[in-house]
């Protein structure tokens, strides 16, 4: 549906974004934890017993430890997230719990298998991307999901707000769906000034 003005203005955005992304440093969250509703989160993804988890970009580990009480003892959540201090602190907290923490980064192949995730949660991470970021990014998540798994990406608005990264990197929801290579399922508020869609992986 885009004509070629569209495509083009897509192509200019995408090259300001790589300039200022290469300076952006996320937080894996942790920054807007107090500002998002994690009951409507939750609710939202409908996570059922036994499924298995990825939260990259984890920060804290605040919603892993909520996914890890949703997905109960046969259930497993895999925390991810590059910066080593938050993961040492996570792996301190979570010793004996069914929580698997680790160093990585969801931009590159990780060390977990094909198709062995039923969900994958980012919360105010991917708007620090490069466009070639964004495509790794594709790419491993489409790995690991399995069929009929899904993609759950927090992101905070693309207009003005009090806080956030500036305007050039956000993601509007319709900008997120032209760039993930799945089928665009759910999009809820999860805060004021924050969406989640959700996507889902052919089955």
């Amino acid at each position: 549906m885009n004509d070629g003005a569209d495509e083009e203005s897509t192509d200019m955005s995408e090259s300001a974004r790589d300039g200022a992304a290469a300076h952006h440093h996320h937080h894996g969250g942790r920054s807007s934890a107090h500002l998002l509703d994690q009951a409507a989160i939750l609710a939202a993804l409908e996570i059922r017993p036994g499924q298995t988890i990825l939260d990259a970009g984890c920060g804290n580990g605040y919603m892993s430890k909520a996914f890890a009480a949703a997905v109960g003892e046969t259930g497993i959540v895999h925390a991810l997230d590059p910066h080593e201090e938050a993961i040492a602190t996570l792996r301190s907290e979570v010793v004996g719990s069914n929580i698997r923490a680790f160093v990585g980064d969801i931009t590159v192949t990780t060390p977990l298998a094909d198709a062995s995730i039923d969900l994958i949660y980012l919360s105010t991470v991917v708007h620090g991307f490069t466009s070639e970021q964004m495509r790794s990014f594709g790419d491993e998540v489409a790995r690991l999901l399995r069929p009929g798994g899904r993609l759950a990406i927090v992101e905070i608005d693309k207009r003005p707000t009090p806080m956030g990264p500036s305007l050039e990197l956000r993601f509007s929801p319709e900008e997120l769906c032209g760039r993930i290579p799945l089928t665009p399922r759910v999009l809820v508020r999860v805060g004021e000034h924050f969406y989640m869609q959700t996507f889902e992986k052919p089955a």
